[in-house]
C-alpha cells in the first residue's frame, strides 16, 4: 500500500531565525567540544568551522520551511520515561544522566564488534542539519531541526554481514540516574527501552543518529548524547540515549510492542488511517499551542515523507503490519 504526499508549505521562518540556526560544527569538531565539558549543556553552541546548510536546495526530505518549533517547547516537552511519566519530568530531572565518558557497544552480525567511545565514533562523521517533522503516537507533533549524521555512515563502519536483515538498540540503564527506572506501581516497561528497524529502514538517508538540535548540543531530556530519528515513523521508534546496537536476522523485539502489542506494531509507521484503539490519527496537534487554541492539522502519509520511503512498504498490508 503506497500513499501519495501532498503536504502544503507553511509558513516561512524568518530569515534572522533562519540565519541563525544554520552554523554547527562538523564530525572531530563536536567530538571535542563535547569532551571538553563532560556534561555538555544545552545551551553549548555548536560553533561553526563549517557550514553544511540544510535548505530547499537539500536532498529531498532534508528539509522543511515549516515553522519551527521554539526550543524552549523541544526541550521542555518530551516522553522520555526513564526520567518520568509526565512530559515536564526529563527536563525536570535528566540532568542527572552523566552523558560522559560514553560507550557505544556493536554487537551481532558485523565484522567489527566491539564497544566504542562515542568520542572516537564522531571523529568518523561529518554532521548535517535535518529539519525534520516529528509526530507522536499520542497526536501531537514538532518541526525539530536536527544536527546529526546518517546511520548508514555509522554501520558501515562495523561490516554488517549478509546475515544482518534488522539492527537493534537498548537505551543506558541506570535506575540511580534515571528515576523512571526504579520499580514502579504506574510502570509496565521492562527496562531497558529497546527499538529496532528493518535493515532498509536503518540503512535509508533520511534515518539519523542525532547529536544536536537547534545548533546546540542535544540536551539530556532529548536524549542525549546520541538518539535515533526516523522521521516518517512515530516519536516512540526514535530511541534515545544508545548504548548498544545489534545487528541480526530476526526481527527484534520492542518495548511499546511488548506492553501493549493490540496498540503498537513493530512498525509504527505514521498513518492517518489506521487509528490507535484509544484515539484518532487522522489529525495531529502541532505545537506550541497558541492563544487561540490548538493548532490542529491533517496527519500526512508517513509524516509527509511518502515520495521518500513509501517504496520500502509495496506491497504490504499497512493497516494490519502497523
Amino acid at each position: 500500500m503506497a500513499f501519495k504526499s501532498d503536504i502544503p508549505s507553511s509558513e516561512i521562518t524568518p530569515e534572522s531565525v533562519y540565519l541563525r540556526r544554520r552554523e554547527f560544527m562538523v564530525g572531530a569538531a563536536l567530538a571535542g567540544a563535547m569532551a571538553v565539558s563532560p556534561q555538555a549543556s544545552a545551551s553549548s553552541d555548536l560553533r561553526a568551522l563549517q557550514y553544511r546548510k540544510a535548505s530547499a536546495a537539500s536532498p529531498a526530505g532534508y528539509f522543511t520551511d515549516e515553522t519551527l518549533t521554539p526550543f524552549d517547547d523541544v526541550a521542555r516537552y518530551n516522553n522520555f520515561y526513564e526520567f518520568g511519566l509526565d512530559k515536564r519530568d526529563p527536563a525536570k530531572y535528566a540532568d542527572r544522566l552523566k552523558t560522559r565518558p560514553w560507550s557505544v557497544t556493536i554487537e551481532g552480525e558485523v565484522a567489527r564488534p566491539g564497544t566504542y567511545d562515542l568520542d572516537d565514533l564522531l571523529k568518523q562523521q561529518v554532521l548535517e542539519e535535518r529539519i525534520y517533522r516529528l509526530r507522536c503516537v499520542e497526536a501531537w507533533s514538532m518541526v525539530v531541526p536536527w544536527v546529526g549524521f546518517s546511520l548508514s555512515s555509522l554501520l558501515a563502519q562495523f561490516g554488517p554481514t549478509s546475515r544482518a536483515k534488522y539492527v537493534a538498540f537498548e537505551t543506558l540503564y541506570a535506575p540511580e540516574q534515571m528515576p523512571g527506572q526504579k520499580p514502579s506501581f504506574f510502570s509496565t516497561i521492562d527496562w531497558p527501552y529497546v527499538e529496532g528497524l528493518r535493515m532498509d529502514e536503518a540503512m535509508h538517508p533520511l534515518t539519523i543518529m542525532a547529536v544536536g538540535l537547534y545548533g546546540r548540543v542535544l540536551p539530556n531530556q532529548n536524549g542525549a548524547p546520541l538518539r535515533l530519528v526516523v522521521p516518517w515513523k512515530y516519536g516512540l521508534k526514535s530511541i534515545k540515549s544508545i548504548v548498544k546496537i545489534r545487528l541480526q536476522e530476526a526481527q527484534p523485539p520492542t518495548t511499546w510492542n511488548i506492553s501493549a502489542p493490540e496498540e503498537y506494531g513493530f512498525y509504527a509507521n505514521v498513518n492517518p488511517y489506521v487509528d490507535h484503539p484509544r484515539w484518532s490519527q487522522k489529525y495531529e496537534r502541532r505545537l506550541p499551542t497558541g492563544l487561540l487554541g490548538i493548532n490542529r492539522i491533517p496527519t500526512q502519509p508517513f509524516n509527509g515523507y511518502s515520495e521518500q520511503v513509501a517504496g520500502l512498504y509495496q506491497g504490504m498490508d499497512l493497516s494490519r503490519l502497523y
